[in-house]
Parts: structure tokens; sequence; C-alpha cells
């Protein structure tokens, strides 16, 4: 089994696998690690129903059971509603695929949850974790070389990716890792990664004997994030940084600021140290800005002159991502209550796009082209719960989260090392998915549903006294 689990964290960063059978072209989002996972949900269960081990059921099945319950319900609703086909796609295969990609995220919750019921646990999962990361980051090490240095022809390191992606590299130049671009390789970083990561540096807890391991790993990864481009990524990363500091690091906070402090009363040779430690985090900053700053997307979020909201999204190439949201509210104002079921959102959405969209969107006007043969999403999880699922899908969603939010806070009840930094990771993971969905609408994405199961399976042992 935890051959299996390992292979499933080691695969996690590959999120585009070419080579996954019964799935169309269009098809984007292909975890390498649901191979394993697909081996492992069978054997765990067979092993349980033999009585070899014990699977843990939780209080989470009551509010993910009831949210489950309610998507099939308002999937079959769909069905008699039937929306008008649109470009070749009916709503029955629209919502099979929406169940599908609900299972396959589901599987990364449940095995998750029951492959994670202690310390030595946890330690195996961020070992492996750490292990896939590793890989991620030398993959994204020799895209930089490819487009930085020319030691490497972009074209070979093309075909090298294509061996197992379903894209190529980037044509901008921008870092995308194992994940199929550079926003879901940002993403990825800032809640799955990177909170183990930043907890191991704010708590002090290491899972190895390398004490320098997090650290540099951390490093790496900010280094990632920067070299993506990605301001959704970059934005998440700093906000959950942030506020898992303000929630949980106030008492590192007044340690830090007391030495800080102390140093300007004794020599001059110490307070010489922290004026420069204070000018080389200036000058960090300083330097990631003007990195940033060479990409003219980026340099939009403060170079504009917008008279209202929808000319700044579209002044900062958000344009589409708003109009198809706005579109996809329109399936909510007809049915408030239930939605128009699972996977339905997109019936709705050419025919709803908002006037301004029409004339000022160029991707917009890609889409509304007859050739066009692509399915619109809302490009907001939020949204689409709205949309599929009306209001009590909504807040049951919003239930289960905060559920998971409270498990995870259950943690810091223990007075054990790891705890605590399972409950910093499990923080700031959780605000790191918050923020991550106003950009993305897929269940399938083991993003959101990875941390959460490893919490929730912890939380469980903790709750019944089983921490040693």
């Amino acid at each position: 089994m935890r051959l299996l689990w390992g292979a499933a964290l080691l695969t996690l960063p590959v999120t585009s696998f070419r080579w996954f059978p019964f799935v169309g072209e269009g098809t984007f989002v292909r975890p390498l690690a649901l191979y394993p996972l697909a081996a492992l949900l069978p054997l765990l269960l067979i092993l349980a129903w033999r009585g070899r081990i014990k699977l843990n059921w939780t209080g989470a099945w009551v509010p993910l059971g009831a949210l489950i319950l309610f998507m099939v319900a308002v999937t079959s609703f769909g069905l008699v509603i039937d929306p008008i086909p649109l470009r070749g796609q009916f709503y029955a295969g629209r919502a099979i695929r929406a169940m599908a990609t609900l299972a396959i995220g589901l599987s990364f919750f449940i095995s998750a949850m029951w492959m994670n019921r202690n310390e030595d646990d946890l330690r195996f999962s961020v070992r492996w974790l750490f292990a896939g990361l590793c890989l991620d980051l030398a993959w994204s090490g020799l895209q930089a070389v490819t487009f930085y240095t020319g030691l490497l022809k972009k074209e070979m390191v093309t075909h090298w990716q294509l061996a197992f992606s379903m894209r190529e590299l980037v044509r901008t130049n921008r870092i995308s890792g194992l994940a199929y671009e550079p926003a879901w390789l940002a993403g990825q970083l800032a809640t799955t990664f990177i909170p183990f990561l930043f907890a191991a540096v704010l708590t002090n807890f290491r899972i190895s004997r390398l004490k320098w391991l997090e650290p540099v790993l951390l490093a790496c990864s900010l280094l990632v994030v920067l070299a993506t481009y990605s301001r959704g990524g970059l934005l998440v990363t700093m906000a959950a940084a942030g506020l898992t500091f303000l929630f949980l690091g106030r008492g590192v906070l007044r340690s830090v600021w007391t030495w800080f402090a102390g140093g300007f009363r004794g020599r001059i040779l110490d307070a010489a140290i922290r004026i420069g430690m204070i000018l080389v985090v200036v000058g960090v900053i300083a330097g990631a800005f003007l990195f940033l700053s060479q990409k003219n997307f980026f340099r939009r979020l403060w170079e504009i002159d917008a008279a209202s909201l929808s000319e700044y999204l579209v002044d900062i190439n958000a344009g589409a991502r708003g109009a198809y949201s706005a579109g996809a509210l329109a399936a909510f104002e007809e049915h408030p209550w239930t939605g128009v079921g699972l996977g339905g959102s997109g019936f709705y959405i050419y025919q709803n796009l908002p006037d301004w969209s029409l004339t000022t969107v160029p991707e917009i006007a890609k889409q509304l082209n007859p050739e066009n043969r692509l399915y619109p999403n809302p490009k907001n999880i939020y949204v689409r719960m709205l949309a599929e699922t009306g209001l009590i899908g909504f807040f049951l969603y919003l239930a289960f989260q905060f559920y998971i939010l409270g498990e995870t806070l259950s943690l810091l009840r223990w007075p054990v090392p790891w705890a605590r930094f399972a409950a910093a990771a499990g923080v700031f993971a959780w605000l790191a998915v918050t923020f991550y969905n106003f950009t993305q609408d897929s269940l399938t994405t083991p993003n959101i549903w990875l941390i959460s199961g490893i919490m929730v399976g912890v939380s469980y042992n903790s709750s019944n006294k089983e921490i040693k």
C-alpha cells in the first residue's frame, strides 16, 4: 500500500500525462498519480473487507456525503431540464464527464485520508511529496536553462516534454515544470508543496535529519513561482503565507522582534548586521518586482487607465474569465436553489455573455467562431457550484470546506511538534485552495483534495487520542 501511495505522491507534479485511455484531446487535466491510486483504492477496500486493516470513517463523510448525494440529485434534475446541445455536446455526456471528474478528485481525498493516520504516516507522505517536488524543480531548472542560456535547444527539450505531457514548452519562456502550464505549476506549488515547506520553517519541525532541506526547497519553490510569472499563483502564495504567519506565527514574530530590537542596544556590529538584513530584504523584494516587471501582462496590473471594473479586467487580460463567470451566473439566476446540474453551466455561458466582452475581448471573439468546438466553463469553482448545484449545493460545499478547517485547527490542541507542523501546513493549504478556487473550476485537480485528506486522516486519530 505504501509503495502505491508513495508512487502517487512522487508523480503528483505531472498533471497532463499524455498516455491516458478513453479521453479526448481536449481533456487537459490528466494526473499521472491516478494510475497508482487506481490500484491503491481497491487494495485498501479488499484488505478492509478481509479485516486486515481498519479504514477511517471520520465525520468528514457527513458533509461530503451530503454534497455528493445532492450533486447526483441535481445532475438527474439537469437531465430533466436537458438544455439545447452546444457544438455537438449533449447534457448527458457532460454530466457523465463531470461525475467522472468528481470521482477522480474524491479518489485523491479518500486515499490521503486513509493513508495518513499518525506521525509516521505523515512523515512518509511529506517525504514522498518532497521527492516529487525535487523532480519538478529539476525539470523547471532544465526549462530555465533552455530559455535563458541557449545551452539546450528548445526543439529538443520540447520533444522530451511531449514524451509525457500534453503541452510543449511555453513559447513566452515561462516556466511550467511538469504541469500543463505555468499557472498550474504555480497553483500546485502554492496549494500542495509550499504549505509543508513554510510550516517546517515556521514551526522548526523537520522531516529528515537535513536541517537545511526545507529552507532550501522553500527558496527554490518561491523562485519557480516567480519564474512562472503567474499573477494568480504569486498572489495566492503571498496571501496564504501572510495570513498563516499572522494566525499561527505570532510567537515567532515576537521572538524575532525581541532579537531584532535588542541588537540596537548593544554593539555597533550587531546593529550593522540588522541594518544589513533590512537592506537584503528590501533588495530581494525590489529584485522580484523588477523581475516580474519584465513581462508586459504583469505590468498591466498597475500600468492601466481604466474607467470601470470591466475595462480593468480587459486591460489585465482577465476579461475572458470575468465574462465566462458572468455568463455562468445566468444559469444560477434561472435555477437559484438547485442549479442546472453538474457539468451543465457551459450550455448557458455563450448566450449570456456580457455586452462589453463581445467587442473588447479577442478570446471571446475566437470562442464565438462557429468553427470553434470548445465547450466553455466558468473558470471559478464558486461560480460553478452556484450555477450547477444552486444555493443548497454551494452551502454544502462551504460546510465541507469549513469542516476540513475545523479538523485542521483541532490539531493545535495537541502539545506535540508534529501536530503543530501539520496544523500550520493545513491552514496554509486551506487558505491557498480557498483563493486558488477563484481562478479554476475543475473538480479533478488533486491540489484541492490532497492536503485536505491528509489533515482529516491525522486529525481523526488525534481526536481518538492515538497520538503517541
